[in-house]
């Protein structure tokens, strides 16, 4: 009897534990499986980006790579940071929007270095010590329903946004969307960098909460609704989406805005402890030659990095990478900008 409730008792602990560590597991969005008949390997992928949007890339590359087979996983860049950094999640590739949860794996010992032709042909600010590799550049733009501004001037600059939203509170009550940054890496990382370009920014977020914003994990999410009627406007969503996701449809209008333009880069990096390494290597090297695909970026919408790029214009504010980034990533320096953006945006 003794031992029968012992057991009894090992048995209900270890699904308590079970229980535990499920729930503390990191949050898959999709996954799909990209076998080739006789594949030597399989390298398996965590990114932010949409099967859909990816799908083509991989493809691609496994026309010219036909002895890997890939597993490609799909997860929002907070959960992306989590799976690698505090769970120790078994993949080979890691792509993500969020340049500071990436920098922040480099730095902190959770990637191998690489380095080959490809990566060397980048540009200096596309790379980080031979860890980090950005593939794509990014804007952040502002999405609309042309029939919400048929009797308003479309806004070119923040203080025109915030001009606009604060006199017609009847037209965009609950009708505006942008990012939670308190779940959302990518919109922490816009935010932050907005707060460092414009001092705007704060009396914006405050408009946006007046008139109850809607908030985002990502911008796929506020594209859709806009395009639905159920928004009036998107706020900093990525413009590769909004091209992609947008084409063919009527009544909608991508409004790069005049003061500056975030650019973000899309990076990869190779986990410490990947099985497959050097295939992940020849994934690297495909993206880092994105740029002589031009057929991928018509298909994906995805940007390649193009040095001259960030000397196009002066109101492009190309995100760099380094350790500039960690900044904002410091515990107390994180607290307070979400304790601020919390109250400012009027959210429990």
């Amino acid at each position: 009897m003794r031992r029968a409730c012992v057991q009894t008792v090992l048995a209900s602990l270890f699904t308590f534990v079970s229980l535990v560590f499920c729930a503390q597991a990191f949050e898959i969005e999709a996954q799909k499986r990209y076998p080739v008949a006789g594949a030597q390997r399989t390298i398996s992928i965590l990114s932010t980006a949409d099967i859909a949007v990816f799908e083509p890339i991989i493809l691609a590359f496994q026309l010219a790579n036909p002895d890997i087979s890939i597993n490609y996983v799909t997860s929002g860049s907070t959960e992306v940071m989590k799976a690698i950094y505090e769970e120790g999640a078994q993949f080979d590739l890691v792509i993500s929007s969020a340049m500071d949860l990436q920098t922040k794996l480099a730095n902190d010992g959770f990637a191998l270095d690489y380095s080959s032709e490809a990566t060397a042909s980048l540009p200096s600010w596309a790379k980080w010590r031979n860890q980090l590799f950005g593939f794509t550049q990014e804007p952040a733009v502002m999405v609309i329903s042309e029939a919400a501004f048929a009797n308003l001037d479309v806004p070119r600059t923040r203080q025109e946004l915030i001009e606009t939203l604060r006199d017609n509170p009847e037209t965009f009550a609950g009708r505006v969307g942008t990012y939670d940054v308190r779940t959302s890496g990518l919109g922490y990382l816009f935010a932050t960098q907005d707060s460092r370009n414009t001092e705007s920014f704060w009396r914006l977020t405050e408009v946006m909460g007046r008139l109850d914003a809607q908030l985002y994990c990502c911008s796929g999410g506020m594209i859709a609704d806009v395009a639905s009627g159920k928004l009036a406007l998107a706020y900093n969503v990525l413009g590769s989406y909004a091209e992609s996701q947008l084409q063919g449809t009527d009544g909608l209008k991508i409004v790069p805005l005049d003061d500056f333009v975030g650019v973000m880069l899309r990076t990869a990096l190779i986990p410490k402890g990947a099985k497959q390494a050097e295939g992940a290597g020849r994934m690297i090297d495909f993206l880092a030659r994105l740029r002589t695909h031009p057929e991928l970026t018509a298909a994906t919408g995805l940007p390649p990095i193009v040095e001259q790029a960030q000397l196009s214009g002066t109101v492009l504010r190309p995100i760099r990478l380094g350790p500039g980034l960690l900044v904002f990533l410091d515990q107390l320096r994180r607290e307070t900008f979400l304790r601020s953006w919390t109250s400012s945006i009027k959210q429990n």
